[in-house]
């Protein structure tokens, strides 16, 4: 049987819509049974969440395609905005800003499945601050606490929640919030990734314990992102934003990871099986090519393409030019959306970074830098002072007199590498360190600590207290000694710079600092290499030194 046009209207047809392109259906043949039983009574209800942090992006017409099978289904589906489970990751992100970034994630939700024409009367939004801090919903994670060892919590977080050997004690409830969402939510089934399966199984476990039902769970599987890994709101390269202009959205088409002949790990691939045919509604894929080359392909079903595609009769640049147009497509309504003033104000409401710089203040910054009368160039303090490259740890022991100091040889591509002495070995071990690409200020004044020379100094972001410091991180494919790149700022091309003193080196990385998106930046600027921005994994809005 096949459901491509309209609503589905009997039993059969619901459970394929439902069931379609996911992963797993958790309990296999008696959960089907269990969903066949309660579409015979009446609609399913089921709920899918997310943390309000990252700016939603193209990967989210995953879940959106699996949402809209749902409405078309005829479930009453609710959309839960896990602001609270987003507040205490790391308390990095303050309540009002979550309560803008909940109104931007319902609004661009909406343009998502408005776009692909999907019924909206089904579908509620839900903030987990509603109802997760009632006297009730608190009595039962005490319950649930009380009967989930350490050990269980922190094996069904393991792949959602960063794992640590210290974990926070937030990250071990996650599972457990997640559990009792279902009962508070009186839903039916939950949705998720194949990353959930744990979670999922723990809700299974625990929620009868404490006199609740347990719940169907229904997975998809994970996408890759552009690169080949998975696509990452804070990896720039991996994503498209939904915002994205039609010139952008093809740029990083032509620069997706899509080996020819090759499926596994191949994110526009997967683009087309999970988002572009469930959306389809029956209409063929088609790939437009002039003359000289063969002509338009169609394809009426993903396993033509697929199947073409591994016999090399379509070439990925073909793929993804196909993509593209098909992903503009999907993006003109929610772009056309969001050309209103007041929407593109909840953008920026939401994410404060993407706001530009008005032109008054630009004025007024520019007046602010201009050099003095008789000043020459060099005499400007910015970014371009600093030698800021790339390396990479070769060899690293611990300081013979001092617990809290390492000792590295660090590759920066000269002819010898350089010695650091830096005092990582409080939030680093060893094996951690080794052969780890790096950051470093390469033209400060050399420094004896504790009897051994340091002449370079590795940069990382810390939170305010320095209890967690995180180093900067560049895209894989950096090579040693590429120097920092700072859009609109002229950094010098020369082997070395002269060195900076103390106040400069004081001065300049005052200005640095971690985006809410964990990107580093000077003055607002993007820090790149040619692989793209740098950043740290997930300390925001964080001093860099």
């Amino acid at each position: 049987m096949s459901v491509t046009v309209g609503m589905a209207k009997t039993v059969d047809e619901k459970v394929e819509l439902i069931t379609r392109n996911l992963f797993e259906v958790m309990g296999a043949e008696k959960t089907l049974d269990k969903l066949k039983n309660i579409l015979n009574e009446r609609d399913l209800k089921v709920y899918w969440g997310t943390a309000t942090t990252g700016q939603p992006h193209i990967a989210y017409f995953v879940p959106m395609s699996k949402i809209a099978d749902f409405l078309r289904a005829g479930c009453d589906v609710t959309i839960l905005f896990a602001d609270l489970h987003a507040y205490l990751d790391n308390l990095k992100t303050p309540f009002e800003l979550l309560i803008h970034r909940t109104k931007y994630y319902e609004a661009v939700i909406k343009g998502m499945l408005e776009s692909v024409g999907v019924p909206l009367d089904k579908l509620r939004f839900v903030r987990g601050t509603e109802y997760q801090l009632s006297r009730e919903y608190t009595l039962d994670v005490y319950k649930l606490s009380s009967g989930t060892t350490t050990r269980n919590a922190k094996k069904a977080g393991a792949e959602v929640v960063k794992q640590v050997d210290s974990p926070c004690l937030s990250g071990l409830l996650y599972p457990l919030l997640q559990a009792l969402d279902e009962e508070y939510l009186k839903v039916d089934a939950q949705f998720g990734g194949v990353d959930q399966r744990k979670i999922f199984t723990l809700a299974e476990e625990t929620l009868p314990r404490v006199g609740y039902a347990k719940r169907i769970h229904l997975m998809n599987p994970m996408v890759p992102g552009l690169t080949g890994a998975k696509m990452s709101s804070s990896e720039a390269h991996s994503k498209i934003g939904l915002l994205d202009s039609p010139k952008e959205v093809e740029q990083k088409l032509r620069g997706a990871f899509c080996e020819e002949g090759k499926i596994e790990g191949n994110g526009v691939l997967a683009f087309v099986k999970m988002v572009l045919f469930p959306l389809s509604q029956g209409k063929p894929f088609i790939i437009e090519r002039p003359e000289k080359y063969g002509g338009n392909i169609t394809f009426a079903s993903y396993e033509e393409l697929e199947k073409a595609f591994v016999e090399k009769s379509v070439y990925p640049l073909d793929l993804k030019n196909g993509v593209a147009q098909a992903i503009n497509a999907l993006l003109e309504p929610i772009r056309k959306k969001f050309s209103d003033p007041q929407m593109m104000e909840l953008v920026y409401n939401a994410y404060p970074d993407l706001r530009p710089v008005q032109q008054e203040e630009k004025k007024q910054e520019e007046k602010k830098n201009k050099p003095g009368k008789g000043a020459k160039p060099s005499d400007i303090i910015d970014i371009t002072k600093l030698d800021l490259k790339v390396g990479r740890i070769t060899k690293i022991s611990k300081h013979p007199d001092a617990e809290s100091l390492y000792v590295e040889e660090i590759d920066v591509g000269g002819s010898a590498p350089v010695q650091v002495v830096s005092g990582l070995a409080k939030y680093y071990s060893l094996e951690q360190l080794e052969n780890r690409l790096v950051v470093l200020l390469c033209n400060m004044k050399p420094t004896s600590l504790r009897g051994i020379k340091s002449h370079a100094m590795v940069l990382a972001a810390s939170s305010a207290d320095k209890s967690s410091v995180e180093l900067l991180e560049v895209a894989e494919g950096t090579k040693p000694g590429e120097r920092l790149q700072f859009s609109g700022f002229n950094i010098s091309t020369d082997a070395e710079l002269p060195r900076a003193n103390e106040k400069v080196v004081e001065q300049v990385l005052g200005g640095m600092k971690t985006t809410d998106e964990f990107v580093a930046t000077y003055n607002g600027v993007v820090a790149t290499t040619s692989a793209g921005p740098v950043k740290v994994p997930s300390l925001a809005q964080a001093a860099i030194h």
